[in-house]
């Protein structure tokens, strides 16, 4: 059922022993928001605690110092940023899939899942979303909630250079700055900061990137192997998606990122015009039109050669009719 955020706020209200669920392969949205209201409903006098399938990238655990470690078992289950029920994985997904109260959300292409949910296709982040709650619950907005919240925002965003960029958005970071959010150090953490692995996982990234469609479509495919010996974490590669978009001519950018099981985590990024969401549809995915996610799997594609032309031909359906002409395909 859908719901207000007026709706939303009256169930956390009434709520006690709160759970908060965060997505698969955990981002700085799904996290910034989950721990800010952890915060905010420990702040009341509640007891909140947050959980996801996969463990915070290196990056994202001071989060964890925002919150008092609480003992209790969950009677109310949210879920923060997550589209459908399947991106909750394992073992959240077996836990919890049907037992979530509150879904937090701010997805275009999202499968309501949860007893309740307040969706804001709108909303650049969730965090936009739970900077709009709290005061409906009552819950001051101290610093360290304005710290996770600009975290949520400022990743969702690229540091506020997509275009899911609104004026709002702008406000709200202004916002969680007067409340304390200290934007230099996190946007450093955040958006600045890499490995030596990572840099090592770069130069072979622009090596072997390869173009398809006239040099409209860029791909990605980072084996399993390439990833360990770099020593990079799932967190650190998610830094190579936007990478794709940033090259001149290229309208998609994919990215195959291949799992212990041989399937493929996908990420494809594109510019305004181009609906990365109506790509990743095709295989069970989805997200935002300029950001979108989905899973290829083994059975599926065999190899990432036989990914690669299933995603190639479905970037190829989704470019405007008149962008790619037969003697532009590769």
């Amino acid at each position: 059922m859908l719901i207000t955020l007026h709706d939303a706020a009256r169930m956390l209200s009434g709520a006690d022993d709160i759970l908060i669920l965060c997505h698969r392969y955990p981002d700085g949205d799904t996290l910034g928001s989950a721990y800010a209201l952890a915060r905010a409903l420990q702040g009341l006098g509640k007891r909140a605690a947050v959980d996801g399938s996969h463990e915070p990238g290196k990056r994202y655990r001071f989060l964890r110092e925002l919150i008092t470690p609480q003992a209790f078992e969950p009677r109310f289950a949210v879920s923060v940023d997550v589209a459908s029920a399947s991106l909750l994985g394992e073992p959240m997904l077996s836990r919890w899939g049907d037992r979530v109260e509150l879904s937090l959300d701010h997805h275009r292409t999202g499968q309501p899942f949860a007893k309740c949910t307040f969706t804001d296709p709108s909303a650049a982040a969730a965090a936009e979303i739970v900077f709009r709650l709290l005061p409906l619950l009552g819950a001051p907005l101290d610093a360290g909630i304005a710290a996770a919240l600009y975290t949520g925002v400022s990743t969702d965003t690229g540091g506020f250079r997509f275009p899911n960029t609104t004026p709002e958005t702008l406000r709200i970071a202004a916002a969680l700055m007067e409340a304390g959010a200290d934007a230099a150090r996190l946007n450093r953490l955040l958006l600045d900061t890499k490995s030596r692995g990572f840099l090592e996982l770069e130069r072979r990234v622009l090596g072997a990137m390869r173009f398809f469609l006239g040099g409209r479509c860029a791909v990605c495919v980072l084996p399993r192997e390439t990833l360990d010996r770099c020593g990079v974490t799932d967190d650190e590669a998610d830094a190579v998606p936007p990478m794709t978009r940033q090259i001149e001519g290229v309208l998609a950018g994919v990215t195959l990122r291949e799992k212990e099981n041989g399937d493929f985590r996908v990420s494809v990024r594109t510019q305004p015009g181009v609906d990365a969401a109506r790509i990743c549809r095709r295989f069970g995915g989805g997200g935002h039109s300029e950001a979108a996610g989905c899973t290829i799997h083994r059975e599926d594609a065999p190899d990432a050669e036989e990914a690669v032309r299933r995603l190639v031909r479905a970037v190829e359906n989704a470019l405007p009719q008149d962008d790619v002409t037969k003697e532009e395909r590769e």
